[in-house]
């Protein structure tokens, strides 16, 4: 019968690291010649950020360098999700009985400004060396104030190799192997997904069945729940899948492409907002070299409204494929910024009083409409007249490249153009 009594650690206490040799994985931190040895050599050890995602070692990482440092007598640990001003302001009081203090944060993100703020006078003055996790970009979650004031140190994803060398070193705790198949020992540190606390959960959960055949890897999965890819719609991993979602369809490479839509999908992104990414990417890097990119883009955001999850999502993948595979071109898009830039230089200049109607007869006396030439009685269908202000010289904004449908566009505007210079304007 299973042990479930109160005093029961879990695996992952019991085979926390005691030292910083038992550290598994981050190596470019605690190795011989790593950050992390680096800094206990020195007489005052700096106030550090440890940023990493779960199960990588943040908390014991913290626990080892106040044990491996000499600067303080005191470590004291808090949680961001609990403590607020009132815990600070003890936890300053003891520092200052005790003649400094190493001080832990966990989640240490999840303080607001205020609290943040409240840690800026005891670190810059020494009586605290902070030592924060955070599985959110500092340079997001953390005030610059804050920030300045320490190192930010980050910790790596654990490999496939780290993990399984972590499941040896709970085997040889445990007192035997697991009963796995080798795919299903390669699948278990899959689905643990760079996370050693996930992995020793399971690592629990098998070893409390006692079976006595290995399991195959579709039987652990039937075991296992499947853990959640790591996606936080709102932070840095979204921006980072989104970024590389977009790259991946700008470089023409569909497959990449598509993996990481699965991938914001599994972690629960709302599809239409892939949807609109993909309007917009149609619109600003394919453009005209493909005028047919945006059309496939609304239709596929109109199919996921009106079928949704999971067949529309299929719609979009269609969309995507068609994007990454399209000819591009931002010509459109550089041409937009140069004459936003351009308009507001030149303010409030008026259009040539030739293109102006004239509904009222002050308008006609003041020359409004005057000398203008209807295109479609010109020979071509072309007059060549000036639209641009009569004070500002002709501009060229518009460049489109050698791909695709902007290679026609490029013959048509060259055929204008020699038609301009070739066509004296008609005296007015």
């Amino acid at each position: 019968m299973t042990d479930f009594s109160p005093h029961k650690q879990p695996l992952a206490e019991l085979l926390r690291p005691v030292s910083l040799l038992d550290v598994v994985g981050q190596s470019h931190l605690v190795g011989q010649e790593g950050v992390v040895q680096q800094l206990l050599t020195l007489n005052s050890l700096p106030s550090l950020i440890l940023w990493g995602p779960p199960g990588v070692g943040k908390t014991t990482l913290a626990r080892l360098i106040a044990q491996a440092s000499s600067s303080f007598r005191e470590f004291v640990q808090l949680s961001a999700v609990f403590a607020g001003v009132a815990d600070l302001r003890k936890t300053f009081d003891l520092a200052q009985t005790t003649g400094g203090i190493i001080l832990f944060i966990d989640e240490i993100h999840r303080f607001n400004k205020s609290q943040q703020d409240a840690l800026l006078g005891p670190v810059e003055s020494g009586l605290v060396v902070l030592i924060g996790a955070t599985t959110e970009n500092p340079s997001f979650s953390l005030n610059s104030a804050l920030l300045s004031r320490a190192r930010v140190l980050t910790l790596n994803r654990l490999s496939n190799a780290d993990l399984e060398s972590l499941l040896q070193k709970a085997e040889s705790h445990l007192g035997q192997p697991l009963a796995l198949t080798t795919t299903a020992r390669e699948a278990i540190i899959g689905l643990a997904d760079g996370d050693a606390r996930v992995l020793l959960n399971y690592v629990e959960t098998i070893s409390a069945l006692n079976l006595k055949t290995d399991l195959t890897a579709e039987q652990l999965g039937s075991i296992l729940q499947r853990r959640a890819a790591l996606y936080d719609k709102n932070q840095e991993y979204h921006y980072n899948l989104i970024s590389v979602f977009i790259k991946s369809m700008r470089g023409s490479d569909p497959d990449a492409a598509l993996y990481w839509m699965a991938r914001m999908l599994e972690g629960g992104e709302d599809p239409l907002y892939l949807a609109r990414r993909l309007i917009r990417f149609a619109s600003e890097d394919v453009g005209l070299a493909d005028p047919q990119a945006l059309s496939h883009s609304l239709a596929a955001y109109q199919c996921y409204e009106r079928l949704g999850s999971p067949e529309g999502e299929l719609a979009i993948a269609n969309a995507v494929v068609y994007l990454a595979t399209a000819p591009k071109s931002n010509a459109v898009y550089v041409a937009l910024k140069k004459v936003r830039k351009m308009a507001a230089q030149t303010g409030s200049l008026l259009p040539p009083k030739h293109t102006l109607n004239a509904p009222t007869k002050f308008m006609q006396e003041e020359g409004y409409g005057v000398g203008y030439q209807y295109d479609h009685d010109a020979p071509d269908a072309f007059s060549g007249q000036n639209f641009f202000p009569e004070t500002m010289k002709r501009q060229k904004f518009y460049m489109p490249v050698e791909r695709g449908f902007e290679r026609e566009i490029t013959k048509r505007l060259e055929y204008w153009n020699k038609l301009r210079l070739s066509r004296p304007l008609k005296p007015k």
